[in-house]
């Protein structure tokens, strides 16, 4: 039989593997991105009532957000395992479900030894779910001739922000406890059309083409080589992670600090102050629903340079702000910059070659998440003592790294078939 053939028998079981069109794939994938920003959105306006009710000062509320960490970044690693196991279809809507009682676990904690179960629980929850819906959308992003990643990071982003505004209007008005039970009611509601549509992949971690046509894991047909080298085996997924978190940092530092460095720095009042966290994620939200046109259409390793250069500048202005309008667009576009860097890296995790697409985003998840949950305190050590604008500006140079190392990303275009 020859190449030609073996592909197109491929892309005959690609379809019937499948059990659904490339449309209903994406659009369970997606809701899946969703319904995990959600929760995250719907947890952070309950921290304030969580704490007083179980009467937890700022340090121990300090440390549950660390075990909130911990639970997310100790499960990765099992569902990369299961992942390369059983492929990404069953864990994610396992983790969906736990994802559905984390939040009413969370307010009805009687005590401070049931909070910090439930608080392990929902961070292993959504840490695991994180890696199984990425995989997952990186099996979709093989079976279409489009990039989707930046888009599905895009739900998330949305659905924090709907799980965040509407969170504090519902605690406001009917008490933590109904917004619990509500937020685990419309994840339970998500997960319908996850359970009925998501993409069954192979349990190999290997696409029905890939495993037809002989193709080495990871690569598109006809693409033979285009893992090889570098980026290979956990030594790529390592690299790959370690861009990630030079990527995320910064991301953390905007989310973290802000507001205070507005606050503090600039003399910006608290309702301005916040518009810099806003600018940051507006920007960020929208321009990852434009990022997979932007990748399609330039390659990974392009976009991820523009997006570098993006945010390294946007770093630049605000630390070089003399006002806070001027920090604010300053932020605005670093937003674009990051928007798509994490999404072109999970791309490329899920596509290193040698590694079933779980091994490789536990990896490089762990590894950048495990900045936001050390980099956040060193963040606000250095600003309280040589200022946040100096911090911004040091912070800059990881954009430079992330710059110079873009070519590492020319994997994730190896996840598509070729137009």
């Amino acid at each position: 039989m020859t190449i030609a053939e073996k592909t197109a028998g491929a892309a005959r079981l690609d379809r019937t593997a499948a059990g659904g069109s490339s449309a209903a794939h994406r659009a369970a994938v997606s809701t899946a991105f969703l319904a995990n920003g959600m929760f995250t959105g719907s947890w952070a306006p309950l921290i304030p009532s969580f704490a007083e009710r179980l009467e937890l000062s700022a340090s121990r509320m300090g440390l549950m957000i660390l075990a909130f960490g911990i639970g997310a970044v100790a499960v990765m690693p099992v569902a990369g395992r299961i992942i390369g196991s059983h492929g990404s279809r069953l864990p994610m809507l396992a983790l969906n479900v736990a994802l559905v009682f984390a939040l009413p676990f969370l307010v009805l904690a009687p005590n401070v030894p049931l909070a910090v179960v439930a608080v392990l629980f929902a961070g292993a929850a959504t840490g695991g779910m994180d890696v199984a819906m990425n995989a997952n959308a990186v099996a979709v992003e093989r079976r279409r001739r489009s990039a989707i990643m930046s888009s599905c990071h895009g739900f998330w982003s949305v659905g924090g922000v709907i799980g965040s505004a509407l969170g504090g209007f519902v605690i406001a008005h009917a008490g933590p406890v109904t917004h619990g039970l509500l937020a685990g009611t419309v994840i339970f509601l998500g997960f319908l059309v996850v359970a009925r549509w998501a993409l069954s992949d192979a349990p190999s971690g290997e696409t029905a083409a890939e495993a037809v046509a002989g193709v080495p894991h990871g690569t598109a047909p006809g693409a033979e080589t285009a893992a090889a080298g570098l980026i290979s085996g956990y030594r790529g997924a390592v690299l790959i992670g370690l861009f990630a978190l030079f990527a995320m940092i910064p991301e953390g530092a905007a989310i973290d600090w802000s507001a205070l460095y507005l606050k503090q720095e600039l003399q910006a009042s608290a309702t301005v102050s916040g518009l810099a966290f806003a600018g940051f994620s507006f920007t960020m939200a929208a321009f990852r629903f434009a990022g997979d046109m932007v990748r399609d259409r330039l390659g990974a390793v392009s976009t991820m340079r523009w997006c570098s250069g993006a945010a390294g500048i946007g770093l630049l202005v605000a630390g070089l702000a003399p006002n806070p309008p001027v920090a604010i667009l300053g932020f605005a576009l670093m937003g674009i910059g990051i928007s798509n860097m994490v999404p072109i890296a999970f791309s490329a995790a899920g596509n290193v070659g040698g590694l079933k697409p779980g091994a490789g985003l536990s990896t490089v998840t762990a590894l950048g998440y495990s900045g936001i949950l050390i980099a956040p305190a060193a963040i606000g050590f250095l600003g309280e003592h040589l200022g946040f604008a100096v911090v911004f500006l040091g912070l800059s140079a990881f954009l430079v790294v992330t710059l110079a190392a873009a070519p590492l990303m020319a994997i994730a275009d190896g996840a598509r078939r070729p137009r």
